[in-house]
């Protein structure tokens, strides 16, 4: 009888550790104070905010600390059941946004939930913006939501020229991690927000659940 444990059974070879090259070069590296103090006062180049300079330069420092530090999620919480690390500091604004997402998951699993529509107009502009005239996009979601609407189909508008004419309205983009590694890809996505390199209002937190809580018709 062959001995399938000889050391000449492929099967029975030792897997040898392929060192995994992490490939760097690509970003500039952390901005010095000088850059750091120039995009941080560009929010405040209006003269009107002139008088408060000495508050600017207060809240500038803070900013760069949290800049220096890496404080990405300044507020967390331990993770608890249900992760594989229970005591791992998670992001409170996280936490948050993937209950939300869960409670949507939730609605959306009844078998009572009427049938519903999400509807995108992804034009840029709109009438708050140049040339101060509603996208043409806009007016033909406008005619499908009231085809809709009249079949007893629950509609929810998606207007992304919002991002244009709304204070504060942002859409971080995907960093495309899960094309690195499956692991590092989150749902709902954990690189936003980033409140060390002012990547906040991730608009994101609050589409996730609309896009969840579409249900099947």
């Amino acid at each position: 009888m062959a001995n399938h444990r000889s050391n000449n059974n492929p099967a029975n070879t030792a897997v040898k550790s392929t060192a995994i090259e992490i490939r760097k070069g690509q970003t500039s590296g952390r901005l010095d104070r000088a850059e750091f103090s120039i995009r941080f006062r560009a929010t405040f180049i209006d003269p009107a905010f002139r008088s408060e300079d000495e508050s600017i330069a207060r809240l500038e420092e803070v900013a760069w600390q949290a800049y220096t530090d890496g404080r990405k999620a300044p507020f967390t919480q331990k993770a608890g059941p249900g992760y594989v690390d229970p005591d791992y500091e998670l992001s409170v604004e996280w936490l948050s946004t993937k209950q939300r997402i869960e409670e949507a998951q939730q609605r959306w699993s009844e078998p009572s939930t009427p049938s519903r529509v999400l509807l995108i107009c992804g034009s840029a502009r709109n009438d708050g913006t140049c040339p101060g005239e509603m996208s043409k996009s806009f007016r033909l979601l406008k005619i499908v939501r009231e085809t809709l609407e009249q079949a007893d189909i629950q509609v929810d508008v998606l207007d992304l020229s919002l991002i244009t004419s709304e204070y504060g309205r942002n859409i971080h983009p995907c960093k495309g991690c899960v094309s690195t590694a499956m692991p590092l890809c989150h749902w709902p996505c954990s690189c936003y927000p980033n409140h060390s390199l002012n990547q906040n209002n991730d608009w994101m937190a609050e589409i996730y659940e609309r896009w969840t809580a579409l249900p099947m018709p």
